[in-house]
């Protein structure tokens, strides 16, 4: 089971430059890194027994952000993709060029589970540490 990892100053960021960088009807995804479940209670109880379950009722085994359906609309920039409006007006290549993107391929999709970037065990830790809790240690 895996999980995006999105910090509140990356979150703010990404409304900011939606903000500056929208023409209208887009949505921004940030490139993002993911973590494994059993990586968080790792950083978190490294020295307690972790049992595993199995799924839930409407849990998910990975989010996903961008679907494959959703890829033939979907633009690739160097810290976000964007997926754009499919409706007709839109000038799809002119946004293109103004923001130096590129299409993502056919089939494409964006979720935690084939995600490239990773979060280490130790990295968690230091999330919590920096962003949750300065007295945090196990």
């Amino acid at each position: 089971m895996t999980r995006f990892s999105i910090t509140l100053e990356e979150g703010v960021n990404l409304v900011y430059y939606a903000i500056e960088n929208m023409w209208g009807g887009e949505i921004f995804v940030p490139k993002i890194p993911s973590y494994r479940i059993l990586d968080l209670a790792e950083a978190i109880a490294p020295r307690c027994e972790k049992k595993v379950v199995g799924i839930r009722p409407g849990e998910k085994i990975h989010e996903e952000m961008i679907t494959e359906t959703d890829a033939i609309n979907t633009i690739e920039f160097e810290k976000y993709f964007v997926i754009l409006p499919s409706y007709p007006l839109w000038q799809v290549d002119d946004y293109v060029k103004a923001f130096n993107g590129q299409f993502c391929p056919h089939g494409f999709r964006y979720n935690s589970g084939e995600n490239t970037e990773w979060l280490s065990v130790d990295e968690i830790r230091q999330l919590i540490v920096s962003h949750l809790d300065p007295e945090f240690t196990c």
